[in-house]
């Protein structure tokens, strides 16, 4: 890989990475109702389920879309309805010390589990290995896996620590609450480029 075409997934990795989605928003409220220690799984579970992705798709699932169109479609449908269900769960989430036993961040098993649902992750994941490892080696895909390992973690941790400084101006829970409810509707919002594509 020549130094200018590293340079260029290095710059996609850290845009796709960095800019809002489903993740991130995840994060944000994750930080904001948790604080950043409680989340920190979320943020691992995030970056390390992507490089996994990556490796996965470079591996072959991406000839899977390509056999059987239907599975795209299929996958659209069941991340949409999951992150509905996400949606509403951060809508209705409790104060910052949550005194209810549902009230818990993300773990890491299931924010690794959650790329699998992600829509904007399957279009980084596809549009990395189909750009940048195109012949679809070992050490192409490894390359970018690794890159984006590198990125991911400071950057979905950034999000992270935007919402625990959030969290001083939301103890009140009419903010906190507004707040919740604000997360949801643009974890619902960053739907529309799934939906409408």
């Amino acid at each position: 890989m020549t130094f200018e075409l590293f340079a260029a997934l290095a710059a996609f990795a850290f845009v796709s990475s960095i800019t809002p989605g489903p993740n991130n928003m995840m994060l944000m409220a994750s930080g904001a109702n948790f604080g950043f220690r409680r989340t920190i799984p979320h943020m691992l579970g995030v970056g390390i389920g992507f490089v996994v992705m990556v490796l996965l798709v470079g591996g072959g699932l991406l000839g899977l879309f390509e056999a059987w169109p239907i599975s795209y479609t299929i996958l659209k449908a069941v991340s949409i309805a999951y992150l509905l269900y996400l949606a509403w769960r951060i809508a209705n989430a409790g104060a910052p010390e949550g005194s209810g036993a549902s009230a818990r961040p993300m773990t890491f098993f299931e924010a690794a589990l959650f790329q699998w649902v992600n829509p904007k992750a399957w279009t980084m994941a596809l549009t990395a290995i189909a750009v940048y490892a195109p012949s679809q080696s070992f050490a192409s895909i490894a390359l970018v896996a690794v890159i984006f390992g590198v990125v991911n973690i400071p950057s979905v941790g950034s999000w992270t620590v935007l919402g625990t400084q959030l969290r001083r101006f939301l103890t009140n829970p009419a903010r906190l609450r507004a707040f919740n409810i604000t997360m949801a509707l643009l974890l619902v919002a960053s739907l529309y480029p799934v939906v409408f594509a």
